[in-house]
């Protein structure tokens, strides 16, 4: 009889391969994953760095000094964004960068549920955050 993995594993093996394959893709096209991430945030409108920083934090390493600003900077040098005072704004040219790349990123969305039905994606969103809670998470 062969014993079924625990989650850990599925979970850890997942996430892994999630990370590697979406860093592979992102950065063929000159972004890093945290520069993705805030991208995503400010093509919904101009946002404070504090704003930024809130958006990032659950993927930053614990005990690290990481900010969004650092992450920022070399996108105002490639004319992505703006930046007045602490409030991050996308130019055209960042909001055609970011729809391109999120292109890529459903892409990699759809592979990485295909064989799913929506029911099963859903289902397996709900456990998961259920799991969270139960183990503390707040979110």
């Amino acid at each position: 009889m062969v014993t079924q993995r625990p989650i850990g594993f599925w979970l850890k093996l997942v996430d892994r391969l999630i990370d590697e394959r979406f860093a592979a893709i992102i950065e063929e096209h000159g972004v890093t994953r945290r520069q993705w991430q805030l991208l995503n945030v400010l093509q919904s409108g101009s946002t404070t760095i504090d704003q930024l920083d809130e958006a990032i934090a659950p993927f930053v390493e614990p005990g690290t000094e990481e900010t969004a600003a650092e992450h920022l900077a070399e996108l105002v040098d490639s004319e992505w964004l703006t930046m007045e005072g602490p409030v991050y704004a996308l130019t055209e040219r960042g909001l055609a960068a970011f729809q391109r790349l999120q292109v890529v990123v459903d892409s990699l969305r759809d592979q990485t549920s295909e064989g799913l039905t929506q029911d099963q994606y859903d289902t397996t969103l709900t456990a998961l955050e259920r799991m969270a809670v139960n183990l503390g998470w707040q979110g």
